[in-house]
């Protein structure tokens, strides 16, 4: 924590940030600085929270002030609404309340709000100007931001029509890559070079297997708490993206290195959540560590290094050469779309070979 307020007062120099003005806001700017300047370690919103806590009790950042204006008092029920009926992480709501404070901003007068007489010229214009610093992912995240407050603005009755399909989409290809992944081998090798006889080692096991057999996202492992566990219904309880619930079956391997870490590793402690820090202070894990897990089980493995959604995709990849369709893949993998998985098929050569034999040049 020393190190990250070092970084911190660092960064606060250079922008000429003062103390009192540090907030949520701030934080965000910090972070992303942090990930431009390449810094390994990145620092997270909830990582802050207790500097955060500090400076309010020592007076040196005030409490959050209750809304005044109009404009203030939507923000704030928008805040509401992004985190109960979306479900977003914080950062991610940090993202959109700048969003739509920026075009709040453009279409009030006086403290006021005038969205009333909103029409796609205005959005439009709008969205150019948002774009013109933006590279295209960027763009595309602010096409995101603004539907969602347009969306909230219909549902509050601010405007008299749903606005969301002005909203042009940002040009791009989409899934032009190949999913990258690694064999089946290989990931037996990261799951066999885990020192099962360490508490850490028994620990970095079951994160593993529930990533490599299960197709888990590194936030569904941190998410995970023991009421989750139905071991007499064999199943398990995933929260992922948007505060979804998944059930999915657990198999007698992943159901063994689940039961091994908690009776021989886990700390005795009243804290729901299955995988906990191993230094002090005890907590839950936070979703990065699980790529850290990962890569070290690389270097133990001496593989290259691989990020965690790795084994995901390498699930995947090996279901579909063991015959699966891509409908069960979709529903092992729990996307919302079939068309996210569609990219699979790209891994498939012998198929896509097959229907490629009608052409001469093919043939060739």
């Amino acid at each position: 924590m020393l190190k990250v307020v070092g970084t911190l007062g660092r960064w606060m120099e250079r922008r000429d940030v003062s103390p009192g003005e540090l907030g949520s806001a701030a934080f965000v700017e910090f972070i992303d600085d942090c990930r431009y300047r390449g810094m390994r370690r990145v620092p997270s919103i909830r990582s802050l929270d207790p500097l955060l806590g500090f400076l309010r009790g020592e007076g040196v950042v005030g409490d959050l002030p209750s809304p005044s204006s109009p404009m203030e008092m939507l923000l704030a029920d928008y805040r509401v609404w992004l985190v109960t009926d979306r479900g977003l992480s914080e950062t991610t709501i940090i993202r959109y309340e700048k969003l739509a404070r920026r075009f709040l901003e453009q279409h009030g007068g006086d403290g006021g709000i005038d969205v009333a007489s909103l029409d796609g010229k205005r959005i439009v214009a709008f969205l150019i100007q948002e774009s013109e610093r933006l590279s295209v992912g960027g763009a595309k995240g602010r096409v995101a931001e603004l539907r969602s407050l347009l969306k909230f603005l219909y549902l509050r009755g601010w405007t008299p029509r749903l606005l969301t399909t002005v909203v042009p989409p940002v040009a791009g290809w989409h899934d032009t890559g190949i999913p990258k992944s690694i064999t089946a081998t290989e990931v037996q090798s990261l799951l066999d070079h885990c020192d099962r006889t360490d508490p850490i080692g028994i620990r970095d096991y079951a994160i593993l297997i529930l990533v490599a057999r299960l197709g888990l996202r590194s936030i569904e492992v941190s998410r995970l708490e023991l009421g989750d566990i139905d071991w007499r219904g064999g199943q398990i309880v995933l929260r992922g993206k948007a505060s979804r619930e998944d059930g999915m079956p657990l198999p007698a391997e992943v159901g063994e290195a689940l039961s091994a870490y908690l009776s021989q590793a886990r700390p005795a402690t009243p804290l729901r959540p299955v995988f906990l820090a191993c230094n002090a202070p005890i907590r839950g894990i936070r979703p990065d560590l699980v790529g850290d897990v990962t890569r070290r089980a690389c270097d133990r493995a001496g593989l290259a290094r691989v990020g965690a959604h790795r084994l995901r995709h390498s699930l995947a990849t090996e279901m579909l050469r063991r015959g699966v369709t891509l409908t069960d893949i979709s529903q092992v993998l729990r996307h919302r779309d079939l068309a996210t998985t569609a990219i699979y098929a790209k891994v498939d050569s012998t198929t896509l070979r097959t229907i490629a034999l009608p052409w001469p040049e093919a043939q060739r």
